[in-house]
């Protein structure tokens, strides 16, 4: 997967350039990326990999324009977007039914996310969910509520965004501050006197990452309510022919749930598909919503 050649995106200027090579991929229908996935998927077909990734380059560029408000290259933005399709896909199981954008597209958005909070101080920010959220959505609603980034926030403002945001004004007094307070480089050298040897060559650390580790909960924590969401809209038969066939660690056949049911064998595979086609269909639109 690492040696996928891929289109260089300019480490500055010339994006225009990149986003029309970009475009220029096509989509995959349906039954074709399915094709694809299972070769790469059982026999690591390399060119198989290669067209899935190429053709949702497209959605990297678009979920990493969403981030721009950060202070930081979209070229950058865009080639750790890039990594988690990469990853995405890697991981990708064309068994499950959902279209491969579906799953990547939460793989997109944590390595960028993961890559925006690793520019700013993960020891100021911390690493729980309702901080990391606070990051993200508190320039957004400034911007929604024309508050200028120009220092501290006056009373009335912070008023006006602890409402609008749910948390306290103290919160927001905090995270604007470390927003608008930004760290100095790893690469600055340590002394003069140690030439070459920057302030990260000493920082010796084999353990996941504070931020990877909490990026990864949070993805699975939001796609298990997804799931729970989506569940409560089938029936109570549906969903329990959906959890033993598809959810179960030892999924019961089409015969036994026939003979729970007193229904046929085909008849039970009519319905976990329709249940099926009703989880993909919500929890696809709620996956299109802008993220928290």
């Amino acid at each position: 997967m690492a040696s996928l050649s891929l289109p260089s995106v300019p480490v500055e200027g010339g994006l225009s350039r990149y986003f029309r090579e970009v475009w220029a991929f096509p989509i995959l229908e349906k039954e074709e990326e399915y094709m694809l996935a299972r070769r790469w998927h059982e026999h690591g077909d390399s060119d198989a990999a290669h067209r899935l990734v190429t053709s949702h380059l497209r959605l990297v560029a678009k979920i990493a324009m969403n981030y721009r408000g950060y202070g930081l290259p979209v070229a950058d933005l865009v080639s750790e977007g890039s990594i988690g399709l990469m990853k995405a896909v890697k991981k990708f199981d064309p068994e499950r039914g959902f279209r491969l954008s579906t799953y990547a597209m939460w793989w997109i958005r944590a390595s960028i996310t993961e890559y925006v909070l690793k520019s700013w101080s993960m020891v100021k920010l911390g690493t729980v969910a309702a901080q990391k959220k606070l990051f993200f959505s508190l320039r957004r609603t400034k911007s929604r509520l024309n508050i200028i980034d120009s220092g501290d926030l006056k009373p009335e403002q912070l008023t006006q965004l602890a409402d609008a945001l749910n948390v306290s004004e103290t919160e927001i007094n905090d995270m604007n501050r470390r927003l608008m307070a930004r760290d100095a480089s790893l690469n600055a050298p340590l002394s003069v006197d140690d030439e070459g040897m920057e302030f990260q060559d000493t920082l010796v650390d084999d353990n996941p990452s504070p931020e990877a580790t909490a990026a990864t909960g949070q993805e699975l924590s939001y796609r298990r309510e997804l799931l729970q969401d989506a569940m409560s809209g089938l029936s109570e038969r549906e969903r329990d022919i959906v959890s033993e066939r598809r959810l179960s660690e030892d999924p019961l056949t089409l015969e036994v749930l026939g003979k729970r049911y007193g229904i046929s064998r085909e008849r039970v595979r009519q319905l976990e598909a329709r249940a099926f086609e009703k989880l993909q269909t919500a929890m696809t639109a709620a996956s299109t919503e802008e993220p928290a």
